[in-house]
């Protein structure tokens, strides 16, 4: 069994704290670095989330692994994915490099203003039509030069399973609003 330190997720997972995320500010951002930087009870599995004043974050690797290319596709594709959406999404702002001991670029996003949804009151069934309208919004992008699934999409057999035609599908289940 392999026991993961207390609040780490991984056990490859790098070290990245608030003292880490002002010197890579500091060297490459300084118009940010003074502004107060808090880490998120609650980050991504894949990124430490940091809040970098009233009106940014920043996002860092939690581990060491062939991220190559995944920061191209953000910076690419948010900013034209964002007027599509009915939600609003996180949009790239800045993009860090390798240093000061950590390995990995990173980057800098908008903030977006809100509650942790695992902490929220919400109001379930308009979280559902909103998830619902944001998932249908998706699926009206027109995909053609975008970029190809992951490798692990791939593995997973996501990207390439054929949808069921409609007549498979379960005639119990309504995908219309109630």
């Amino acid at each position: 069994m392999v026991i993961v330190p207390t609040g780490r997720m991984h056990v490859d997972e790098l070290d990245a704290d608030e003292a880490l995320v002002r010197r890579l500010l500091a060297a490459q951002f300084p118009q940010w670095a003074e502004l107060p930087i808090a880490a998120l009870p609650a980050g991504g599995t894949d990124n430490a989330i940091f809040r970098l004043g009233d009106e940014l974050s920043v996002r860092l690797p939690r581990r060491p692994a062939p991220w190559g290319g995944l920061l191209d596709k953000e910076f690419e594709w948010l900013p034209k994915l964002a007027p599509l959406l009915p939600l609003e999404i996180p949009t790239p702002v800045a993009r860090g490099v390798p240093g000061d001991g950590y390995p990995h670029e990173w980057a800098i996003y908008n903030w977006l203003d809100g509650i942790d949804a695992t902490c929220a009151d919400l109001d379930l069934p308009r979280a559902a039509v909103d998830l619902a309208e944001f998932l249908a919004a998706l699926r009206r992008i027109d995909p053609t030069g975008g970029p190809p699934p992951t490798a692990a999409a791939a593995r997973s057999g996501y990207a390439t399973r054929p949808r069921a035609p409609e007549s498979a599908r379960s005639p119990t289940r309504s995908t219309q609003p109630q």
